[in-house]
């Protein structure tokens, strides 16, 4: 769990997969489809959450909802369509720290996410993975570390996307253990991680959804995590904090929104619905087992948690340096 969700728990605590759902007995839902915006490519965590969520949020509305990849930008294409959208509950974003608290410190954006999206629910927070090809010879991240001071200017690291948490994660490596890399930004994670198992780029970081899939495939090899203890997921991979760099304690986060101005009995009712889904079975698993904790609560809940997160993503960028490249 990161520093900033400690504290806010402290305070307060177009590819389109359609799905149908009956009609519920109470007020029908204003809009007869509901588009789910995740402004990425397919592959990544976004992607992966907004279609795990996309079923469940159909039932509960009694809505068809669909999943809509605008990816591009580092996720701004997306989030910044979501900020323009009819404030109709018919436009939701699936969006994460990224494109709503980060971005607006390294972008000319039309429109401050911030104040133009309208939290409903958080829907996850999972750790991040450092992670090299397999080929790079180092079984550790502190070999890694070694391995890049030895041969400085010869490694890169890739990220899906400039000001990314995993772009952001990867200056501070440079800058704390004081590596020569070049970052190469992509327009997503899943692109990312292609090419880190292609062998395209030797390192990386991802999450813990993301990157479970892939690593019996014997082409990738996880270094460490980024959370405050061992990923579930993952047990046999220590964490940061574990090998001496408490300073690499941070996960990534997901909510959805809507556009600001959305009626607030809509927001109440989506949130309602986000939340059950969260807490079905089947997706309470799903995200147990990708190391996120039960973090669904009240718009007012996610709007504090964002609060605490503004300053702390705006210290980091300041602080590494980080720019679009």
């Amino acid at each position: 769990m990161s520093i900033t969700r400690i504290l806010g728990a402290a305070a307060l605590g177009l590819t389109a997969a359609t799905f149908a759902a009956p009609v519920l007995a109470q007020a029908p839902y204003p809009c007869q489809l509901v588009k789910i915006i995740s402004p990425y490519p397919p592959g990544g965590t976004t992607d992966i959450l907004a279609r795990l969520i996309a079923p469940g949020l159909a039932d509960e509305l009694g809505t068809n909802v669909i999943v809509e990849n605008k990816g591009g930008a580092s996720s701004n294409i997306g989030t910044q369509y979501v900020t323009t959208a009819a404030p109709d509950g018919c436009t939701l974003l699936l969006g994460n720290n990224t494109g709503v608290v980060i971005n607006r410190n390294l972008y000319q954006l039309r429109n401050d996410p911030v104040s133009t999206l309208a939290p409903v629910a958080e829907v996850a927070a999972v750790p991040l993975v450092l992670y090299v090809n397999a080929g790079v010879p180092a079984k550790t991240a502190n070999e890694l570390f070694a391995l890049i001071r030895n041969k400085p200017g010869e490694f890169d690291f890739a990220s899906g996307g400039s000001g990314s948490p995993q772009h952001l994660m990867g200056e501070m490596l440079k800058l704390d253990m004081k590596l020569d890399m070049t970052h190469i930004p992509y327009r997503g994670q899943g692109p990312a991680l292609a090419d880190v198992i292609a062998g395209q780029v030797p390192v990386a970081f991802e999450t813990t959804t993301a990157i479970a899939p892939q690593l019996g495939s014997g082409r990738i090899r996880a270094l460490a995590t980024t959370g405050e203890t061992r990923s579930k997921g993952l047990p046999d991979v220590p964490t940061m904090k574990e090998l001496g760099h408490a300073n690499f304690v941070i996960e990534n986060w997901y909510g959805i929104f809507a556009p600001a101005q959305t009626p607030a009995a809509l927001i109440q009712r989506l949130n309602q619905g986000v939340v059950k889904t969260l807490k079905s079975p089947a997706l309470a698993k799903n995200l147990d087992e990708m190391g996120s904790d039960d973090v669904a609560g009240t718009p007012e809940q996610f709007a504090s948690f964002i609060a605490k997160e503004l300053p702390y993503w705006e210290s980091l960028v300041k602080r590494t340096g980080a720019k679009v490249d």
